[in-house]
């Protein structure tokens, strides 16, 4: 996601999948996003494997040490395996053995269950499509849109490339960062009017867990700023050990 976002700690996860809400093809990209914040300690994928659905995601099981949690459907229609995934995370969040979860689902059945994780002080990260209501999105410390984990040709810093290759509903989902950007910055404002663009991302995802510079056609935060160079300053100052360090400003 954004590379800034480098301070939050190495923390353990749970994996959680609603297989019959996630799509396989993405599975290598969503663990990878998901151990840019810890080991994860906790692979499960839920639904029901006697189903012909589920046939996508048994070849990568073995594979990728995913755990397939088997849950019939009672009733014709109805996905019963929202159920056994919220009981299943109530029982390991109550054991202490992980600091983080990821509930990889677009569906809005997990939004309480998301807010009961993030009460506890636990991270809540969602990995969904970009079609996820709002409430389960709001709910997550971060939330990543399955759109942004597929490369598109035109994320080279284009905005108007991207948006060329958006869908109608991709689209609608991109508004003007530019407000958000500077209700962040006015959060992350230090005395010398300079903000950290670390500190700047981290209040971007209280704002809108689901921000994403990839949204945007983007890479990178950085590259999200120095495109809108009219109205903000970045400066990085190098380290000797370790990345350099960015910080920017508000244009008078």
């Amino acid at each position: 996601m954004i590379d800034q976002f480098n301070d939050i700690n190495k923390i353990k996860i749970a994996l959680l999948i609603d297989g019959d809400n996630a799509q396989p093809t993405l599975i290598e990209k969503i663990l990878a996003e998901t151990g840019k914040h810890g080991p994860i300690t906790i692979r499960r994928i839920y639904g029901d494997w006697t189903t012909p659905n589920m046939n996508g995601w048994k070849e990568t099981l073995n594979n990728l040490a995913i755990q397939p949690i088997q849950q019939f459907r009672y009733t014709v229609g109805k996905n019963s395996t929202d159920s056994a995934m919220i009981i299943d995370a109530m029982d390991i969040l109550h054991d202490g053995s992980v600091e983080g979860f990821c509930i990889v689902s677009s569906d809005s059945d997990y939004t309480r269950l998301a807010t009961r994780i993030r009460e506890s002080g636990i991270l809540v990260m969602g990995i969904g499509k970009s079609t996820t209501p709002k409430a389960f999105v709001n709910a997550c410390n971060i939330f990543i849109y399955t759109e942004n984990l597929t490369p598109r040709e035109s994320i080279m810093g284009n905005e108007t490339e991207l948006k060329s290759s958006l869908t109608t509903d991709e689209k609608a989902k991109i508004s003007d960062p530019i407000p958000l950007l500077k209700e962040a910055f006015e959060m992350a404002l230090g005395e010398d009017s300079w903000a950290h663009l670390s500190a700047m991302g981290n209040c971007l995802l209280q704002l809108d867990p689901s921000f994403d510079p990839k949204s945007y056609g983007y890479k990178q935060l950085s590259l999200l700023v120095k495109a809108h160079s009219n109205l903000f300053e970045l400066k990085n100052i190098k380290m000797k050990n370790g990345p350099d360090v960015f910080y920017i400003k508000i244009k008078d």
